[in-house]
C-alpha cells in the first residue's frame, strides 16, 4: 500500500523526544499552571513580556535529540493556554513574536532539525483556555484552529506530522474532524495525523484519517491494522510532569525508560519521551543526561531498534524482535560481574530460543563478541567491569529450516 508509506517510514523512527515549551516554562510548575493554580487570564498573559529566549535554544535541542538517538521531535507549537510559539499571521497576537522573545519559535526548531536529520513533528492543542470562542461561539472557534493549522501547514516546508489533543474536553461538540484532517491532507499529504486519547482511551483509533494511535502514560499492545495500517506510540515523560516544574525531583530511571523503550518496540509502537524546557528554552541538565545515557545504549547497540519489528518466536528469559533474516534476544536486568564485594550479579541466566530451527550464529551486539550456542540456548553473560548497559542483546540467525 504505496499510498501509506509514510506510516511505516514512521514506525522505524522509533524513538522521539516530546518537547514542552511555552509561557508556563517560565513560572517552572508545570503546563497546566494557568488552569491548575487558577492564575489570573490578564497577569498570565503579562508572562509573555518577559518571554526571552535564547538564539541557540532549537540548535542545542536538536543536537541533544540527535545524541540521543531521538529520529524526531514534537514540539508544543501551542498548549492549552492558547500561547503559539509560531507567527499566527495576525489571527492571534498572542504568539512569539509578539512576546518579548520577538522571533518565530517553530521556523528555528524546523531549521533546527532538518539540519541535524531529525524529523520535525508539530503539537497543537485543541481546547484553549483563554479564547472567548472556545466558551462562546464553538463554531468560529473551529474556524480560528483550522486557520491556525493551515498556517503550520503552509509556512515551514514538509513536517513529519501533527500531534493533536485536547478533544477530551468536550467530547460531545462538533470537532469538524473531516475539515481539520481535510487541511492537513491539502497541505500535507504525508503528515502523521495523531489525536491524542488521553488516559482513559488508550490505543483507539477514532477517525478513519487517525495514523496512529497513542497510549499515554500507558502499557502498549499490538495494534490491528485493519484495511489501513496504523502505528502506535507511547509519550511518557521522565518527571511527573510535561512542562517544566522544577520542584519536581521523581526523575525515571535509564533502566526504566531503557525497558519502556524494549516494551514499545516489542508491540511495534514508538516511544515518545518528553522534557520540558526552562523559560529560556534551555533543557533540564539532569533530564538532558537521562537522554544522552539513552542514546549510548542505543549506540552501543547498533541502533538496531529502529528496523527490528515483533517477533512470532519466543525465547526463555528474553523477549524477541525480528530483522529480515536476523533476530535480536533482548535480556532485562543483566548485572556486572566482579568480586561479590564489589558486585551482586545473579546467577547467569540461560535463554533458549523456542524453534524448530538452529541457531547458525550469535553474537553480543555490545561488543561483538561470539555467543556460544548450545542446542539453542546459551548463558547470559554479565557486562564485564566498566560497562553496565542493563539490557543486553544477542543478535541471531537461524538455519533456514
Amino acid at each position: 500500500m504505496a499510498e501509506y508509506a509514510y506510516i511505516e517510514r514512521f514506525k522505524k523512527l522509533g524513538f522521539g523526544m516530546f518537547v514542552h515549551f511555552g509561557l508556563y516554562s517560565l513560572i517552572g510548575r508545570g503546563e497546566w499552571n494557568l488552569f491548575a493554580d487558577k492564575v489570573e487570564p490578564a497577569k498570565y498573559r503579562a508572562h509573555s513580556e518577559k518571554f526571552l529566549v535564547k538564539k541557540t535554544w532549537a540548535r542545542e535541542l536538536a543536537a541533544t535529540a540527535k545524541a540521543a538517538g531521538c529520529r524526531y521531535v514534537t514540539l508544543t507549537t501551542r498548549h492549552h493556554d492558547g500561547f503559539s510559539l509560531y507567527d499566527t499571521r495576525g489571527l492571534s497576537p498572542f504568539d512569539a513574536p509578539h512576546s518579548a522573545c520577538g522571533r518565530d519559535l517553530i521556523a528555528e526548531f524546523v531549521a533546527a532539525c532538518r539540519q541535524c536529520g531529525i524529523v520535525p513533528l508539530f503539537y497543537h492543542t485543541l481546547l484553549d483556555w483563554q479564547h472567548p470562542d472556545y466558551r462562546d461561539n464553538f463554531p468560529a472557534y473551529i474556524d480560528y484552529l483550522v486557520g491556525s493549522i493551515e498556517t503550520l501547514c503552509k509556512n515551514y516546508g514538509k513536517i513529519g506530522g501533527f500531534w493533536f489533543d485536547g478533544m477530551w474536553d468536550k467530547p460531545d461538540e462538533n470537532w469538524q474532524e473531516d475539515r481539520l484532517y481535510g487541511t492537513i491532507r491539502q497541505y500535507q499529504p504525508e503528515a502523521m495525523i495523531i489525536n491524542n486519547t488521553g488516559l482513559d482511551a488508550l490505543g483507539q483509533t477514532g477517525h478513519r484519517e487517525i495514523d496512529s494511535v497513542t497510549f499515554e502514560r500507558g502499557k502498549p499492545f499490538r495494534v490491528d491494522a485493519g484495511d489501513k495500517p496504523i502505528a502506535g506510540e507511547v509519550c511518557e515523560g521522565i518527571t511527573d510532569h510535561w512542562g517544566y516544574a522544577q520542584n519536581d525531583i521523581c526523575h525515571k530511571s535509564v533502566r526504566e525508560l531503557l525497558s519502556l523503550l524494549l516494551s514499545c518496540r516489542v508491540n511495534g509502537c514508538n516511544l515518545l519521551l518528553n522534557t520540558g524546557l526552562k523559560g529560556d528554552g534551555s533543557l533540564d541538565e539532569l533530564e538532558k543526561g537521562i537522554f544522552l545515557a539513552l542514546g549510548k545504549w542505543i549506540s552501543a547497540n547498533r541502533q538496531f531498534i529502529y528496523t527490528a519489528v515483533p517477533s512470532r518466536l519466543q525465547a526463555e528469559n528474553a523477549v524477541v524482535l525480528e530483522d529480515a533474516d536476523c533476530y535480536y534476544a533482548v535480556i532485562k536486568d543483566v548485572p556486572m560481574q566482579l568480586d561479590s564485594n564489589v558486585s551482586r550479579a545473579k546467577n547467569a541466566a540461560q535463554v533458549t530460543l523456542k524453534t524448530d530451527k538452529k541457531i547458525l550464529s550469535a553474537k553480543w551486539l555490545d561488543n561483538g563478541k561470539a555467543i556460544k550456542v548450545e542446542n539453542n540456548s546459551f548463558t547470559v553473560c554479565p557486562f564485564e567491569y566498566g560497562t553496565s548497559l542493563a539490557l543486553r542483546v544477542a543478535k541471531i540467525v537461524l538455519s533456514s529450516k
